[in-house]
């Protein structure tokens, strides 16, 4: 192993989360290239180590008691987003002469905003909708992060990981990553198994932004805006669900949305209508997606709802926030409270976004 790694000792992991919540890593590394990486992770093995890889912190829930073994943090965030011109070509059907595919490789440790940021500022379209999502960039494919009508395995490509169990780089196609709604092979079937390095997205060179969703098309009130203005109402639209991180807003001090909208089938559906008249829907293949807020406010939980030091943004009934000292242990008090409220009047149960550490 190289010697010249620092592995810092009792680091609280509060200060990494946007929940600011959870005890203190055993062991911490910030990695910045693969090298270290791999150094770390036999640094973890020679010692029987568990070990959990942290990204931007957006999207998980960490125990009180912490860490007992080596987290790593991945800063692998590039000075330069650089553009491969040799990738560029002409789009099949493009309205544009000037519309081209172009490829873009970031690291896994780049703000995620940062990167989109860049890429809209480039008339890179394909993820403008995905404006001001917390974390980082290397999270991204893990949980096919999506928003306002975008998803990012759409425009995913390639995804360049280390493979713990050989400690070598790999790198897997888009259909090899298995994405799904809010899912790939790296939370599901290969869980754990490999560590993101970096990630290339094919995006449309003066492209238009996408308009799928409610809230946008309404916003823009049925004219074509550019790729800035749909990023600069994205971001408005979250700010005001407290969805961006804010340091003078305490709703933001969150994991975001907390509940993925369940899944139902169109059976279910159905029986839930006759109880139901107004149960709003979402199509999702051959079967339908339920909003979770609805569900949550319709159990009785409203915004604002509070347990302990733990409750319901103001903002935003999906978002589950600190409201000042919380404990880990009042975040899951108040995530099993609406599980149980929901399951017991809808039969559907609330699955949590959010990856839990040290439980």
């Amino acid at each position: 192993m190289n010697q010249h790694i620092k592995i810092q000792q009792n680091v609280s992991l509060a200060q990494y989360t946007t929940l600011k919540i959870g005890g203190n890593a055993k062991y911490f590394f910030r990695s910045t290239n693969e090298t270290e990486l791999i150094d770390a992770l036999q640094f973890a093995r020679e010692r029987g180590l568990s070990v959990f890889i942290l990204g931007g912190g957006s999207n998980v829930l960490i125990a009180d008691a912490g860490f007992d073994g080596l987290v790593i943090h991945i800063a692998m965030d590039r000075s330069e987003l650089r553009l491969s011109n040799a990738e560029a070509k002409q789009l099949e059907g493009a309205e544009s002469e000037n519309q081209t595919s172009r490829r873009i490789t970031a690291g896994a440790g780049e703000n995620w905003d940062d990167f989109v940021a860049f890429c809209v500022q480039n008339d890179l379209a394909g993820v403008e909708c995905l404006s001001g999502i917390p974390g980082s960039v290397g999270g991204t494919p893990v949980q096919n992060v999506g928003a306002y009508g975008q998803e990012v395995s759409e425009t995913i490509v390639a995804v360049r990981c280390l493979d713990r169990e050989l400690l070598k780089p790999v790198t897997l196609t888009n259909a090899e990553c298995g994405f799904s709604y809010r899912k790939s092979m790296f939370n599901s079937t290969e869980n754990g198994r490999y560590i993101v390095c970096d990630v290339t997205f094919e995006l449309r060179q003066n492209g238009e932004p996408r308009l799928a969703y409610k809230d946008l098309i309404e916003y823009f009130g049925g004219r074509q805006p550019d790729l800035q203005e749909v990023r600069d109402a994205v971001l408005k639209i979250r700010r005001s669900k407290s969805m961006v991180i804010d340091s003078k807003d305490p709703n933001s001090q969150s994991a975001g949305s907390f509940f993925k909208n369940p899944i139902v089938t169109r059976d279910q559906l159905a029986e839930l209508q006759t109880k139901y008249e107004n149960m709003p829907f979402f199509e999702f293949g051959e079967s339908a997606k339920i909003p979770a807020a609805w569900l949550i406010e319709k159990s009785g939980f409203q915004k604002g709802f509070a347990l302990g030091n733990a409750g319901i943004s103001t903002n935003h009934t999906l978002a589950l926030v600190n409201r000042g000292g919380a404990s880990a242990t009042e975040i899951l008090s108040l995530k099993t409270e609406l599980q149980e409220a929901v399951e017991t009047k809808f039969g559907v149960f609330l699955q949590p976004e959010p990856v839990f550490v040290g439980f």
